[in-house]
């Protein structure tokens, strides 16, 4: 697709339902390109890699004419288009047009599973999803990516309570506002780009989900000082000599370069977000962070806080600088330059700038901010690149109740208080074979986070007997006894490993009876 191209007039919604209705009958959905394309394939697509899927749908038929047409991006037959869909509406209403006998979408249109089983539709820009990110320089900055790993991310990580408001910031085609329409009863989206938030309202149209307040403009300025009890936002927080203005060649990509140096965007909209949110509400982000030279990467982050929010902050990756330029030299296609020394002077212009602003690395992670109004707000900052289980909006939420938990029970309470064991939480023994006792005993969970910790015996055995049944000090008194240990001594080391276990999701306060 040309730069021009972008320029050109978008489908319009009207009709959506009646297209919605035709890619539905051929089952053109996420489970029927599973059954059709067949694993490999279905993952190669994920990889933008389009072979396997193009050999898959070799034989005719209307879910085949259908991902060739909207997902692979190939021009079908006249008659085979007019065979699956109202032909003359979609070519009256612009999403596809006819050439040469054939009919080629204007649009790439993927099918995309919602939480609860719905059958949702994604709309992005041609040649996104089949050619990746690295085509975006060909497409201009304001190309508008579809479904990607980030975005799901995101959209797996957020609490999903029903809210009278929501924001989508940055909403790009519109991913999240769709997510949001489900518990949310007004939702408001926002873009820089007056095209996404086109796209945005194709992906709510034929997705058969309400409409959104759609505003254009940057950041938090198209709200002004609304509030809301969810925000949400995957923004263009790539750390780029391009976004501060310093890049020398390539074209600034909206959907990646936020026109600020260094991580201020992602700084910037964490700090304003605490202004914007009501009491109890979430807000959640992507977002890149430097590591400096000289500073604790926790304590930056803990310094973009905003005050009277708690907030968990994980970092699921770290890349050296050279590592973290040529991905995003690869993702606007710098590395396919016939001129070396150009590609070379941009991949300088990138170390110039980490170089100019003490950055040895890079960290990429979640934000979640949840505004509590507390006196001592919980602000927890970790690493964990680990794999983990989504959806986690859940366990984010449960994150912050024990955290409101915690901060109300001294160890006096605590230890009056019962405990259950979490769901699937499962012992490990780590020991040499034969051996009478294990070297250590590890808890692990096999759900969320899945966390894992080591315990001591008393841990172990406290943690086993947790059923709601006994309050802690009891529990701990009575293994005082098996051990034939004071069991005041043991009452007063003991809260802290609790008090870890709790904050980490191994036990949970039992319900009060």
């Amino acid at each position: 697709m040309s730069t021009t191209s972008l320029t050109a007039s978008l489908p319009v919604p009207d009709r959506a339902d009646r297209l919605r209705d035709a890619l539905l009958a051929a089952d053109f959905t996420a489970d029927g390109l599973l059954e059709l394309l067949g694993a490999p394939a279905y993952a190669a697509l994920a990889r933008s890699e389009t072979v396997p899927a193009l050999r898959a749908t070799r034989a005719d038929g209307p879910l085949a004419t259908l991902v060739r047409l909207f997902l692979l991006q190939h021009p079908v037959p006249y008659e085979q288009a007019r065979a699956v869909l109202p032909l003359d509406e979609a070519l009256a209403d612009g999403w596809v047009v006819e050439d040469g006998g054939e009919v080629r979408a204007t649009v790439d249109v993927r099918p995309y599973g919602g939480p609860e089983g719905q059958d949702w539709f994604i709309v992005s820009d041609l040649g996104c999803a089949v050619g990746g990110a690295a085509g975006a320089s060909g497409r201009g900055e304001g190309v508008v990516l579809g479904v990607g790993g980030a975005s799901t991310t995101l959209a797996g990580l957020t609490v999903r309570t029903p809210v009278a408001s929501a924001l989508d910031l940055g909403t790009g085609s519109g991913i999240q506002a769709l997510h949001a329409a489900q518990h949310a009863t007004r939702v408001t989206a926002t873009d820089l780009n007056p095209r996404a938030l086109d796209f945005t309202r194709l992906t709510l149209a034929l997705s058969g989900a309400p409409e959104a307040d759609l505003r254009t403009g940057s950041l938090f300025e198209p709200v002004a000082s609304e509030t809301y009890d969810l925000i949400v936002s995957n923004p263009p927080f790539v750390i780029s000599p391009v976004a501060s203005g310093k890049g020398e060649g390539g074209a600034r990509l909206t959907y990646r370069d936020g026109g600020m140096g260094g991580d201020d965007l992602c700084r910037s909209l964490v700090r304003t977000a605490g202004e914007r949110l009501n009491e109890g509400g979430f807000a959640h982000f992507l977002a890149n962070w430097q590591h400096v030279e000289g500073e604790d990467w926790q304590d930056r982050l803990r310094s973009w806080v905003p005050r009277g929010c708690d907030a968990w902050i994980v970092q699921r990756e770290v890349q050296e600088v050279t590592q973290y330029a040529e991905l995003w030299l690869r993702d606007a296609g710098d590395h396919l330059l016939a001129d070396r020394e150009e590609y070379a002077a941009r991949y300088e212009a990138w170390l110039d700038e980490f170089e100019a602003r003490k950055t040895k690395a890079v960290g990429f992670g979640w934000i979640t901010l949840r505004k509590s109004g507390a006196d001592e707000p919980s602000i927890v900052v970790e690493e964990w690149p680990h794999p983990v289980e989504q959806p986690l909006g859940e366990t984010v939420r449960a994150h912050f109740a024990r955290q409101d938990y915690l901060r109300t029970r001294d160890d006096a309470a605590l230890l009056a208080d019962h405990f259950v064991l979490a769901p699937e939480v499962m012992q490990e023994q780590v020991g040499l074979p034969g051996a009478e006792d294990p070297e250590h005993v590890v808890l692990r969970q096999n759900r969320g986070m899945r966390r894992a910790t080591k315990v001591d015996t008393v841990g172990a055995g406290f943690a086993g007997v947790c059923d709601g049944t006994l309050s802690a000090g009891r529990i701990l008194d009575a293994i005082a006894q098996l051990m034939g240990e004071d069991p005041v001594l043991l009452r007063d080391r003991t809260p802290q490993a609790i008090r870890l276990l709790v904050e980490e999701g191994f036990l949970e306060p039992a319900p009060r009876r």
